[in-house]
């Protein structure tokens, strides 16, 4: 079902609110990426200097911001367990731990240094993936991040790289895998990552329209068997449910743990969907395009089924 304001079929229909986040005037929010925190407060990753965190309550109504001043390129944002905010800044070649009032904890990777991968590194296109020739060290234009329950990180580095790395919680670097192509555990741009109940590593790669399976150690698992057009991020809520944003097709899709489409709606006009949270509501928060403009913010989707 697809009307003005309705999306989805059975279960996952849901009502969209473009204008859900209440901004301070004259705000803009250019969003990359969106999740929240344990009381289901809304945190927007801005590629804006001045805001580029914004905190909402699941309402829209405007709680606070920080991080003037400190990233180049906002990419990806998750929450851990103790709603402390993980960010992905992929020009600077950085993945940032903060507490969620925007105290900085923790820094993986060194300022604006860039692994030899065969893509040139004077490149800050979102093509560089292109122009990887073999899988290179951490990090070179990183993508998306993934926490186990042992504070164990993972990071899809895939803009200009094709690999995924695994790091202890101290920050240690444990292992890599990956290498450009598309056959099993190779990738054309690792984009998005989650661990799953069953504990397995779950990345989007996203220029092979699909997801990849792997355990915690870089074994693969198995290939999903649905296409998905240029996923990108994926969240995965208490019942197993797993929400897609399809980058390329302009699409959210929702799958079981198996791979396979639940529902699905959106359309070529919406392309470049970048982010993707559920909240304990079961209401979706999309990094998408909005009406009349080519820019991206997070847009609200109200379940209905």
């Amino acid at each position: 079902m697809t009307t003005a304001n309705v999306v989805g079929s059975g279960k996952y229909t849901y009502e969209v609110d473009y204008h859900w986040a209440k901004l301070p005037s004259g705000w803009a929010m250019p969003a990359a990426a969106v999740f929240g925190d344990s009381q289901d407060r809304v945190y927007c990753f801005n590629r804006d200097p001045d805001h580029p965190i914004m905190i909402f309550d699941r309402e829209g109504n405007y709680v606070s911001s920080w991080g003037a001043g400190v990233f180049a390129f906002p990419h990806a944002i998750i929450l851990d367990k103790d709603d402390n905010v993980w960010l992905v800044e992929r020009n600077q070649c950085q993945i940032m731990k903060f507490t969620k009032d925007g105290e900085l904890l923790f820094t993986l990777g060194t300022k604006g240094y860039r692994s030899d991968t065969g893509a040139d590194n004077a490149d800050f296109s979102s093509n560089g993936w292109k122009q990887v020739t073999h899988g290179g060290d951490p990090f070179n234009l990183p993508a998306g991040i993934a926490l186990n329950d042992a504070g164990e990180i993972f990071i899809a580095d895939g803009y200009a790289n094709a690999r995924v790395h695994k790091f202890a919680a101290d920050g240690k670097h444990l292992l890599s895998w990956g290498e450009p192509g598309d056959g099993p555990s190779e990738f054309h741009l690792p984009h998005g990552a989650w661990i799953d109940r069953r504990g397995r590593l779950l990345i989007t790669d996203r220029e092979n329209d699909r997801i990849q399976v792997f355990s915690q150690d870089g074994e693969h698992l198995t290939t999903w068997p649905t296409e998905l057009i240029g996923a990108a991020v994926m969240f995965v809520d208490d019942e197993d449910i797993v929400y897609v944003a399809e980058h390329n097709g302009g699409m959210i899709s929702i799958l079981n743990l198996d791979g396979e489409r639940l529902a699905q709606w959106g359309s070529m006009t919406h392309r470049s969907c970048h982010g993707i949270w559920v909240d304990s509501h079961k209401d979706l928060y999309v990094v998408e395009p909005y009406e009349g403009s080519q820019g991206r913010t997070v847009v609200k989707f109200t379940r209905k089924g």
